[in-house]
């Protein structure tokens, strides 16, 4: 079987040097060289001829780093590569997955096609905005999900009288998956929106009195929504409010949102690099090892369902 490399971009060097330390290798080496304008060159300080190469890098604002992941795609595609796997924990644009208007773009679509033009033979991601991105692609997606680190902290907690609670009815799904797996009750918070990124009104379905909640959604951007569920929470009697994201997107002023929130503690994943300086309320949890074995096993071919501990 042909050796495999995995090398990543700029901003995904943090948890890239994780998943090569998890997977037993070395880094592979790159440089990325800029000019004066902002235009950037990728090139490959070591042969990847002929070997499976993985390619680590979210695509997280700025756009930057979709080029970059692009420009090494293609850099790895001309140095005869004998496969191209990205690795993008987390996918950006996926928010724009369908026409929900009049004359709008359908981002994520936009973005599968370049991946898919660019080169790559596969994808591995974590927590797609929305499940039916991955039909976007007409090649293996291996979808992962951060319940798997998620779950082993929640569980040692110990929360008594725990809720699972989604922030939103689109979330529905996502929250309901948790409360089978705990066997507690599930709550729903309705919202409606002035526009993107404010909501005007949100009421509570369910009972949470007495109770310990966690809220539960796949990325927490201005955090005015989460904010704003868990202070209804706590004013509807909740004994605590916690809240777990796999994605921390956290635009400002999303840090002193949550601060100032009746939130205790918001719990993420490092799919995004976040320093828990800006809020000393977040928790972030290291997903490099979901990874590495991920990449491992589809090197090997072998079944990665044995990672899902729920969908």
């Amino acid at each position: 079987m042909a050796q495999f490399k995995v090398f990543s971009g700029t901003k995904s060097h943090y948890v890239a040097t994780e998943i090569a330390h998890d997977l037993g290798v070395e880094l592979g080496k790159m440089n990325i060289l800029h000019f004066a304008d902002g235009e950037f060159e990728v090139s490959y300080e070591e042969s990847v001829r002929g070997v499976h190469v993985y390619l680590v890098q979210s695509t997280f604002p700025n756009t930057d780093n979709l080029m970059e992941l692009l420009l090494m795609i293609d850099a790895a595609k001309r140095a005869s590569a004998k496969s191209i796997t990205a690795v993008i924990p987390y996918f950006g644009w996926a928010r724009q997955d369908r026409k929900d208007k009049p004359r709008v773009s359908i981002a994520s679509k936009l973005v599968a096609n370049l991946l898919s033009a660019a080169g790559i033979d596969s994808l591995i991601t974590m927590d797609l905005h929305a499940d039916q991105i991955q039909g976007f692609f007409d090649i293996p997606v291996n979808h992962l999900y951060a319940s798997s680190v998620f779950v082993p902290y929640l569980e040692s907690l110990h929360l008594p009288d725990m809720v699972i609670a989604s922030p939103d009815v689109g979330g529905a799904k996502r929250a309901n998956q948790y409360a089978k797996y705990f066997d507690v009750p599930l709550v729903l918070c309705h919202k409606q929106r002035a526009k993107a990124n404010v909501v005007e009104s949100m009421t509570v379905i369910g009972e949470v009195e007495g109770k310990n909640v966690v809220l539960v959604d796949d990325m927490i951007d201005t955090a005015g929504t989460i904010c704003k569920a868990a202070n209804l929470m706590k004013e509807n009697g909740a004994k605590s409010v916690r809240a777990l994201a796999s994605h921390a997107i956290m635009s400002e002023p999303a840090s002193q949102r949550i601060m100032d929130s009746a939130l205790e503690e918001v719990i993420f994943s490092n799919s995004i690099p976040f320093d828990t300086a800006r809020c000393p309320k977040a928790t972030v949890i290291s997903i490099a090892g979901l990874f590495a074995d991920t990449i491992q096993r589809v090197h090997d071919y072998r079944s990665i369902s044995s990672q899902y501990l729920f969908k």
